[in-house]
């Protein structure tokens, strides 16, 4: 009976309670209470006369034991303090062990028992102290503002970063309706979103305009979330990041660009308007002078005005070029170009080209070859804008290769990729591969004071690209230094007519 008390009286201890006991030189466990048990989340039938080292983890385990040796080596009570390693964390019981002697002084065995944490609330309270002057530092320490309402919409604090960066004194802000902070216009809106987040917990960002003290209108991109403690009580806590600064940047660039835009338009309008007004008189001056050389009327005399004509003339044609050049850019940046589709005998393209470039190629001593694919004959395009793509591209060519050399203009289907390409090549100096994006650029040239000798506007391929793209086409170079250039039209597969079903050789014109 008195066994059966005992061991209830030790089930039923309020705190952890272990026996221990020495085994062959070890210390193992021979009992546990249901404290213990649960302290150190073991069961009790699965430790019961085990080792200490078999039980517990290591650090736990080389604690009890060494306690243990000291207490049964000096017969006197040993404190000690645990900690179990669990998830979450639980704060540290003490334990006495105190040594049981038997008749003879010897010990019998250990009683190992929890005592109540004395210093736990203290702790627990210095902690909690300790998080609220944190907390406290932070939020006066953060670099952006920080406003809290309560669920009424009253403020109940602002940060000294808010103060600093808005002019208001706390005591300006106690108890006030947050909406003294926002402009006429917006307090309506303010007080729904403050409700429907105090109502359902909703949080979010939104970018809105608050007042200064001084009445000054600043952008802010504030986040707000609400937050709920002790009896329901809901409170809105915002950061709000001053964007003025970059608000207004921007919208000095959105001025400046569209600005500029206006700038650009008018530039483009105005050149597309002076078409006629600039190449009716060059092209008086190139009739009159082509009738000078050529004595239309009979001879003119001294030789030097016949040299003089000449220079007349070709400055004129060159001028001329780059008006046209100028203009058409302009026109078609305007969007006022507008293709005139036909189907195109590009047979009759390909000769047109040859004949106006012959003479030219001549001079330079530069072979001309075109050649036509026997199924690609025709190409729904701007008879126009195809025939002055192939001239500037053959022109380019021409100028920039050396005597006794040769350009290959070429129209062939490439099925497997469903597009008809025109292709111009030279083998001339070629383009740095480091250069070809400049070059596709308006005015964008890599000079070769040998060959180009400063003519020209460098709007010859970005203009050729633009004529292709309004064809639905794209332009892309090809080129090696030294070794020549490959200028590739790429039209696609709805612009031609009978495409082949596998490439075939092209046909000579």
């Amino acid at each position: 009976m008195a066994k059966d008390i005992y061991h209830h009286a030790f089930e039923c201890f309020p705190y952890p309670r272990l026996l221990i006991d020495r085994d062959q030189g070890g210390i193992i466990l021979k009992k546990m209470n249901q404290k213990a048990c649960s302290y150190f989340e073991i069961k009790a039938q699965d430790v019961i006369n085990k080792s200490i080292e078999d039980i517990f983890s290591t650090t736990i385990a080389t604690h009890i034991t060494q306690s243990a040796k000291t207490c049964l080596k000096v017969k006197k009570p040993v404190s000690i303090n645990i900690a179990p390693e669990l998830p979450g964390g639980v704060k540290v019981l003490a334990f006495v062990l105190n040594p049981v002697l038997n008749e003879a002084g010897e010990v019998e065995f250990i009683d190992m028992i929890g005592s109540p944490d004395q210093t736990g609330e203290k702790n627990i309270q210095r902690e909690r102290d300790d998080a609220i002057l944190l907390l406290t530092s932070l939020f006066d320490a953060t670099g952006v503002g920080i406003l809290v309402t309560d669920h009424f919409g009253r403020i109940v604090r602002i940060n000294e970063t808010f103060e600093k960066e808005y002019g208001w004194h706390p005591n300006d802000l106690m108890n006030q309706e947050f909406v003294i902070l926002f402009p006429p216009d917006e307090v309506d809106v303010s007080r729904k979103l403050h409700n429907a987040f105090i109502e359902k917990g909703k949080s979010g960002t939104k970018e809105i305009q608050i007042l200064r003290k001084d009445g000054q209108l600043r952008d802010v991109w504030l986040s707000s979330v609400m937050l709920e403690l002790s009896q329901q009580r809901r409170f809105i806590v915002s950061t709000l990041k001053d964007i003025t600064e970059r608000k207004n940047m921007i919208r000095n660039l959105r001025h400046a660009k569209e600005i500029s835009d206006a700038a650009n338009k008018a530039k483009s309008a105005f050149l597309a308007n002076m078409s006629h007004e600039l190449r009716t008189p060059l092209n008086a001056i190139i009739g009159f002078t082509e009738m000078m050389r050529n004595e239309t009327f009979g001879p003119i005399g001294n030789e030097k005005y016949t040299e003089y004509l000449a220079d007349i003339h070709f400055s004129s044609r060159h001028l001329l070029e780059i008006i046209n050049d100028v203009l058409d850019m302009s026109k078609i940046e305007a969007g006022k170009v507008d293709l005139i589709e036909s189907d195109v005998d590009l047979n009759d393209i390909f000769n047109s080209v040859k004949m106006i470039m012959s003479d030219r190629a001549r001079r330079a001593s530069i072979a001309l070859n075109f050649k036509v694919a026997t199924e690609v004959q025709t190409l729904k395009a701007d008879a126009r804008l195809l025939r002055q793509i192939l001239i500037n591209l053959v022109a380019n060519a021409i100028k920039f290769s050396d005597g006794d050399t040769r350009v290959d203009v070429t129209a062939s289907p490439m099925s497997e990729k469903r597009y008809l390409r025109i292709t111009v090549a030279d083998q001339g100096c070629g383009i740095p591969k480091n250069k070809i994006a400049k070059v596709m650029e308006p005015f964008g040239q890599v000079h070769d004071p040998t060959r180009s000798r400063g003519q020209g506007t460098g709007l010859g391929l970005p203009l050729a690209r633009a004529m292709v793209e309004l064809h639905g086409g794209e332009l892309l170079i090809e080129s090696s230094r030294n070794v020549g250039t490959k200028i590739h039209l790429d039209f696609p597969i709805e612009r031609t007519i009978n495409m082949p079903k596998e490439n075939l050789q092209p046909q000579d014109l």
